[in-house]
C-alpha cells in the first residue's frame, strides 16, 4: 500500500481553481499564494528560484506556492526557542537547530520551512550539517509561531504532512494565548501556558524550560 506522501509524489500537476485553494489552505490573505507560477503547477525550482531572486521563502504544498509571513513578534519568539534550544543541543553535539529560513524538502515536491526546526546528528550525512539549500531531510522537532494569516487548514494540512514525512515532534507557539501546543501525533495537542513545563520529550530528553520564560523575552526592553 502506497503512503500518503507517495501518492501525492504521483499526483499530476495541474492548474488549481479558487475553491481547491480555498478548501486546501482556507481563507488566508490572497496575496500569499503566488500565482506565477499558477497554483498547481509549481516546482521546488521555483522554490529556490523565487528566494533567490526575490529573497522570499515560499513553501510547496501541492504544487502551490505559499509564501511565508512572519511577523516581528513571532520572529522574537523564534530566536528565542532557537537560543534556547542551541544552547541544550549544541554542547552536547546532539544535531543542529535551523530557524525560520531553514528549507526542507519532505518529498519531491513537498517544501516545507518550520520557523525553527532540529534535526538528529542520526539523521544527516556523515552527521554533519547539509550544505545544499534545500536538504531532503525531516526534522525531528518542526516549531511553527503562529501569526495571523495562518489558517486552521493551512496548519492542520502542514501537521499532517511533518508526521508523514517523520518528524517526531512539532510544537505550535501560539502568541495570543502565550501557549504551546506539543503534538506528538496528529492527534489532540497537549496545551501548556503559564508556568507549565515544555519539555524534549523523547526527542530531546532532558531539555525544559517554562513556557512563560519563553514569551516573557515579549515583555523584555
Amino acid at each position: 500500500m502506497s503512503t500518503v506522501l507517495e501518492r501525492r509524489r504521483k499526483t499530476r500537476r495541474r492548474e488549481l481553481n479558487l475553491a481547491e485553494l480555498l478548501d486546501r489552505f482556507g481563507p488566508m490573505p490572497a496575496g500569499r499564494i503566488r500565482t506565477d507560477p499558477a497554483p498547481g503547477t509549481a516546482t521546488a525550482k521555483d522554490v529556490l528560484a523565487i528566494h533567490s531572486r526575490e529573497k522570499k521563502l515560499c513553501e510547496l504544498v501541492d504544487a502551490v506556492l505559499v509564501e511565508k509571513v512572519m511577523g516581528y513578534k513571532e520572529s522574537i519568539l523564534a530566536c528565542e526557542i532557537i537560543a534556547l534550544l542551541r544552547a541544550f543541543v549544541r554542547p552536547k553535539k546532539l544535531g543542529v537547530v535551523a530557524g525560520e529560513g531553514g528549507m526542507l524538502r519532505l518529498a519531491p515536491q513537498l517544501v516545507r520551512i518550520p520557523d525553527v526546526s532540529y534535526i538528529s546528528r542520526s539523521r544527516l550525512t556523515n552527521g554533519k550539517p547539509p550544505h545544499e539549500p534545500m536538504p531532503a531531510l525531516a526534522p525531528n522537532l518542526a516549531v511553527e509561531v503562529l501569526s495571523e494569516s495562518n489558517t486552521e487548514q493551512e496548519m492542520s494540512r502542514k501537521l499532517e504532512d511533518y508526521f508523514d514525512a517523520g518528524v517526531q515532534l512539532v510544537w505550535f507557539v501560539v502568541p495570543p494565548t502565550r501557549s504551546i501546543e506539543v503534538f506528538t501525533s496528529r492527534g489532540k495537542p497537549t496545551v501548556l501556558k503559564g508556568t507549565q513545563t515544555l519539555t524534549g520529550g523523547t526527542v530531546l530528553p532532558g531539555f525544559k524550560v517554562k513556557v512563560a520564560d519563553i514569551f516573557a523575552v515579549l515583555d523584555e526592553c
